[in-house]
C-alpha cells in the first residue's frame, strides 16, 4: 500500500492517464456533473510527454519580488525548514508552491538544481503558479507544471511552509491528493478514491463506443448518432 486511501494498482492507473481522465472519471465516480476542484487558465508543462505527476501535496509559498524583509538568518533557517519539510516523504508526493507575487512572478524556483534537490526526496514534480527556468537541464521523469517561463531567479525566498496555497484559482491544502499534466491539475477528493478506478475504466470503454467507429472508413453521421446514444447511456 502507498498510502491507506490508494493502492499501488490505483496509482499505476493514475499515472497512466492524463489529467482530464482524472476530471472526468471523478465525475463519473460522484455520479454527477459538476466537478469544479481544477485549475483555471493555460499552464506551462516543462516534460508534457512524460507520465502525469500524482501525489499528496506537500505545500509552501514563496516570493521574489523583493528581498526579504526578515532578517538573513530567519530566512536562511526557514529555507532549510522547508528542505526538510520537503524531505519527510513516505508516499507519492507532489511539491504544490504559491507565488504570491502572482500575477507578477519573476523569480524561477523550479529549475535545474531544485528539481534535482526534490525528486531526489521521492517527489514526483512540481506544481506552482510561478516561475520555471533550465527547461534542457531539468531533473528527468520530473515534470514542472507552471504560471510561465523565465530566466531568474529574482529574489526568491520561502515564505511559508505546509499551508494552504492558491494555483490558477484552485486552491490546495497539505496532503489532498493532486493529479496534474499539461492540462492543469485537479485535487482528487478522498471520497472517490475507492470508486476512481473503476471509474477510469468504465470511462475508457465508454469512450471507444465513439472512437473506435469513428477511425473506420465509411464513418457517416447515421453511425455517429446511433452509436452517440450508446455512449450517452454509458457516462454521467
Amino acid at each position: 500500500m502507498v498510502n491507506e486511501i490508494m493502492d499501488d494498482e490505483l496509482l499505476a492507473l493514475l499515472r497512466a492517464v492524463d489529467t482530464p481522465t482524472v476530471c472526468n472519471a471523478i465525475e463519473m465516480a460522484q455520479g454527477k456533473r459538476g466537478f469544479s476542484q481544477f485549475t483555471r487558465g493555460t499552464m506551462i508543462c516543462s516534460a508534457p510527454k512524460i507520465p502525469p505527476m500524482i501525489g499528496f501535496a506537500k505545500t509552501a509559498k514563496i516570493a521574489a519580488l523583493s528581498p526579504s524583509d526578515e532578517p538573513q538568518q530567519v530566512t536562511r533557517e526557514r529555507r532549510m525548514a522547508y528542505y526538510r519539510y520537503m524531505s519527510e516523504v513516505s508516499g507519492p508526493a507532489v511539491a504544490v508552491i504559491e507565488d504570491i507575487d502572482y500575477p507578477n512572478c519573476i523569480g524561477a524556483y523550479w529549475g535545474e538544481i531544485n528539481t534535482k534537490v526534490h525528486k531526489g526526496f521521492g517527489l514526483s514534480g512540481a506544481l506552482t503558479n510561478g516561475v520555471v527556468r533550465d527547461l534542457g537541464d531539468l531533473a528527468e521523469e520530473f515534470p514542472v507544471v507552471a504560471g510561465s517561463i523565465g530566466p531568474s531567479h529574482g529574489f526568491v525566498h520561502v515564505c511559508e511552509i505546509d499551508t494552504e496555497v492558491s494555483i490558477f484559482g484552485l486552491r490546495i491544502a497539505s496532503n489532498n491528493l493532486v493529479h496534474a499534466d499539461q492540462h492543469g491539475a485537479v485535487i482528487i477528493p478522498d471520497e472517490v478514491v475507492p470508486d476512481l478506478g473503476r471509474a477510469i475504466h468504465k470511462l475508457l470503454e465508454a469512450e471507444k463506443i465513439i472512437l473506435e467507429p469513428a477511425g473506420k472508413e465509411g464513418f457517416d453521421f447515421e453511425l455517429f448518432q446511433s452509436a452517440w446514444e450508446k455512449f450517452e447511456k454509458s457516462r454521467v
